[in-house]
């Protein structure tokens, strides 16, 4: 989403304008929640990751830790091995899936910009997990539809984590209700936009946000409206959409 941003001119999101990444009211609660029940289980390689990547300009578009805590715990619940991320930044939430998969087990990841990815691949590597993702640079709909092609693809991923260009999600979402399973999961980030999505039309917004809030607040209709898929919004990080593919 980074170069999608900087393409249409606008800057990087930051704690002045928007808050910190959660939607808590109390940022003193949402440390509590991050110190009691996050950072004590956060593997040291993501530790390492994310402090890295605080450090990045657009820093603040990462996955939040609980965000890649919530993920990790569900990607054991639902049993998954094949997944897929579309919009990998340095690779917080794809080395968060990837310490959850099996040693089987594969991630299809897709980013526009390697540079970034190879900023976080040393610290993946570190992990031992690199031979579970297959990373590809470039858009990711030409990919979707090159998958699509060979029928032997549909129904076969078991999750999928989108946290890209929000003007696109609707366009990923009908390919990848073929490619996943029924009973799979696809995770929709950024559904809560900093909270932007319930404010009056006319309220002021710095440029990044208000730019993609009419895209967020379509793509939130359309998944409410969807009978192919079960969903669920949770307030966890800047928002999380899962759906479950029902048909």
């Amino acid at each position: 989403m980074e170069a999608k941003i900087k393409a249409e001119g606008l800057d990087p999101p930051t704690d002045k304008d928007n808050g910190p990444k959660s939607l808590l009211q109390s940022e003193a609660l949402y440390q509590y929640i991050l110190e009691t029940s996050v950072y004590p289980r956060e593997h040291e390689c993501l530790k390492e990751l994310r402090e890295i990547t605080s450090k990045h300009l657009w820093g603040l578009i990462a996955v939040s830790p609980d965000e890649g805590q919530f993920l990790s715990l569900l990607l054991k619940m639902i049993g998954a091995k094949k997944t897929m991320e579309i919009g990998v930044f340095t690779g917080y939430s794809l080395l968060a899936t990837a310490l959850a998969l099996p040693d089987d087990g594969n991630i299809l990841a897709l980013d526009i910009d390697r540079q970034n990815y190879e900023l976080g691949l040393p610290v993946i590597e570190k992990a031992g997990i690199s031979h579970k993702i297959d990373f590809r640079e470039g858009p990711a709909l030409p990919v979707l539809d090159k998958l699509l092609e060979d029928v032997e693809n549909h129904g076969t991923f078991d999750f999928v984590f989108v946290d890209a260009d929000k003007d696109n999600y609707l366009n990923y979402h009908e390919r990848l209700l073929d490619l996943v399973k029924v009973g799979g999961v696809i995770g929709y980030d950024n559904t809560l936009w900093f909270g932007s999505v319930a404010l009056p039309p006319d309220a002021p917004l710095p440029k990044t946000l208000s730019f993609y809030r009419p895209f967020v607040q379509e793509v939130n209709k359309a998944l409410a409206a969807d009978p192919r898929v079960e969903i669920c919004q949770l307030p966890v990080g800047d928002g999380i959409t899962l759906c479950r593919k029902i048909k």
